[in-house]
């Protein structure tokens, strides 16, 4: 494995807040005072009323009881923002999209856990790139030529289909991406709600006759518990990593099998994508299932920032950190599912 410390700490700094960019929007943040959302509270309300019910010989809700709580559609929070709504009929399962940024910002199972997180101090209003969710990072991944990962987490991106439990949103360069990025690219991305796991789809596509290079990541943030109840699993044990938090970046070597996390991480570990996030405090498990594409993981946890809620997330990101080139008129997919289960 050729790694050197200078490129890598150049591509995958840490994050500890998304930086300002100008919007529209001048709206004051909406109130998250947990990575809870109201999907998970729904889903909990209906599971409490059915075994009530249940208890008084009434039998289980019905569907449609569920159907009034949670609806799929395009909507809008508070401050403006539109996102997508998905509902899964027979699961109940839910997931909410954005089009700020194209960022997944929610993912309740059926049996109303959620498990993407968004910050505390997240901004809902369109005044900064959404901190928390399924965000991404294209086609830069850190700090580099263009600004600190891209733009994609910046811009809207457009609805090109939805269903009740499916959506495929679309970025195509604007004036806005040509002054920063002059490239003929497409990117597409699709979240579908299955019976059992919620699937997502990058692809980047090249519409000009000229290559050109990026990278990408989900700067993905997921809902913890306590930072005491976590492990990590994942083919961790004896791979090389870059330890950002340790002078101007050290390589070392994995010993343990399972991750833990008791101060500020920002590792880097190329060559690992089959990470499981086991949360005794929820009896859950998560694995981010990087099928395609998604080749390396970056554990972040700015430790002991109570402005940040850092004991109830981490963030476990599925990276591709080699830059790709790309041939005009060739395509690259990164495939990632999150599949829950219980310990």
């Amino acid at each position: 494995m050729k790694l050197t410390i200078a490129l890598l700490a150049s591509a995958a700094t840490a994050v500890s807040a998304f930086a300002p960019v100008a919007f529209v929007s001048s709206k004051t943040a909406i109130d998250r005072s947990s990575v809870v959302l109201a999907g998970s509270k729904n889903a909990k309300k209906i599971a409490s009323r059915s075994k009530w019910a249940e208890a008084k010989g009434f039998g289980v809700v019905e569907a449609s009881d569920a159907s009034e709580e949670v609806k799929a559609g395009l909507m809008t929070n508070d401050d403006g923002l539109e996102y997508v709504k998905l509902v899964h009929p027979d699961t109940g399962a839910s997931s909410e999209v954005y089009l700020l940024g194209g960022v997944v910002t929610s993912y309740v199972d059926g049996d109303g856990q959620e498990f993407i997180a968004v910050r505390p101090d997240a901004k809902m209003d369109g005044s900064k790139p959404i901190s928390g969710g399924l965000s991404h990072c294209f086609p830069q991944f850190g700090p580099g030529a263009i600004q600190q990962h891209g733009f994609a987490r910046n811009v809207n991106w457009t609805v090109k289909s939805m269903t009740d439990t499916s959506v495929e949103l679309e970025l195509a360069p604007s004036d806005y991406t040509k002054e920063i990025w002059d490239k003929q690219f497409l990117c597409t991305f699709t979240a579908t709600l299955e019976n059992d796991q919620l699937a997502t789809k990058m692809n980047v596509e090249n519409k000009g006759e000229e290559s050109f290079d990026f990278q990408a990541a989900l700067h993905s943030y997921f809902t913890v518990s306590a930072l005491e109840n976590l492990e990590i699993a994942g083919s961790f044990e004896g791979k090389e990593f870059l330890n950002k938090m340790v002078g101007e970046g050290e390589m070392q070597t994995e010993e343990r099998s399972a991750i833990t996390i008791t101060e500020e991480y920002d590792r880097v570990y190329k060559g690992v994508n089959d990470p499981v996030l086991k949360d005794s405090g929820t009896g859950k498990a998560l694995s981010v299932v990087n099928s395609a594409g998604w080749e390396d993981t970056v554990l972040w946890n700015p430790f002991g920032d109570e402005g940040m809620g850092y004991n109830n997330f981490v963030c476990v990101e599925s990276v591709k950190f080699d830059p790709v080139s790309l041939e005009g008129g060739a395509s690259w997919v990164g495939d990632m599912a999150l599949k829950p289960s219980s310990l």
